[in-house]
């Protein structure tokens, strides 16, 4: 009797543990697919919101305004825009604050519908999300003076001083683009900007995007128009986002076709440019 009661405990033990490893799978599947569900599905019925990742620290990009208490940018208003030919209105666009090491994340735990973040493409990423076709050619380039006798990395010589920050891939590129150039690593970019200023160096590198932020507010200085390397921008989606993904491609495709992808550039960057160009 005893050995009956015992094994019929445990077959009801084996049952519960089997019970509840059907439905952390059918949990788990569920879940799954609510995740990797097409964006663009979702968006053809009631719920017209799309969630972007974005930067609220990067000037020109996307930086929080005290003033309107808004975030701006060049990536807000690219997003704008595509929410509105992507579901009728731009106001259907919701911004939720990213950085480099949590914009992946969120977007593959389903916080997040996009990544529009100054994201470089890169192969490492391409195996964890999907990106769009390039919206901005990034790259790295140089700051320098107005007056100085610089608008290449081949101006540079071993009479030329070159501020970078610590430990950055910038201050790789510049060592093996401009070999002879002296090279000032310091611990951020406003540090050598700083420096710059004081007549400490020649000029500062790092991805254009982040000179051009430099820039603003501070005249006297520019951007020169050639990029050393190709780090080019785009919008990151979950896998399995096929048809949010043509979307957005084509739209991009349509902006830069009828001028309004170039209105917002030159909006954002065509005055800074043009420093770079006289």
């Amino acid at each position: 009797m005893k050995s009956y009661k015992k094994h019929s405990k445990t077959i009801a033990y084996l049952l519960f543990i089997a019970i509840i490893a059907i439905f952390l799978l059918v949990f788990n599947q569920a879940a799954s697919k609510s995740l990797t569900k097409d964006v663009a599905e979702r968006l053809s019925g009631k719920d017209q919101t799309i969630l972007w990742g974005v930067k609220n620290d990067t000037k020109l990009f996307g930086y929080y305004n005290v003033e309107t208490q808004e975030i701006e940018g060049f990536d807000i208003d690219i997003a704008k825009e595509l929410t509105r030919r992507i579901t009728g209105d731009a106001e259907n666009a919701r911004f939720i604050e990213v950085t480099s090491k949590t914009r992946i994340p969120l977007l593959k735990n389903g916080n997040i519908d996009a990544i529009i973040a100054t994201m470089t493409i890169t192969d490492a990423r391409k195996k964890v999300v999907d990106f769009s076709d390039v919206y901005f050619a990034a790259g790295q380039s140089l700051l320098v003076a107005n007056d100085a006798n610089i608008n290449s990395v081949k101006d540079l010589t071993a009479e030329h001083t070159v501020i970078t920050v610590k430990g950055s891939t910038s201050a790789k590129n510049i060592r093996e683009a401009a070999p002879a150039a002296n090279i000032i690593e310091l611990e951020t970019y406003a540090d050598g900007f700083t420096a710059l200023k004081a007549g400490q160096g020649d000029a500062v590198t790092t991805d254009n995007a982040i000179l051009l932020g430099l820039l603003v507010g501070n005249d006297g200085y520019r951007v020169v128009s050639e990029n050393f390397t190709d780090e080019p921008y785009g919008i990151a989606v979950n896998k399995q986002q096929e048809g949010f993904l043509s979307q957005i491609n084509q739209h991009l495709a349509d902006m830069q076709a009828d001028g309004t992808y170039d209105q917002i550039y030159n909006k954002w960057f065509g005055e800074l440019l043009a420093k770079g160009a006289e």
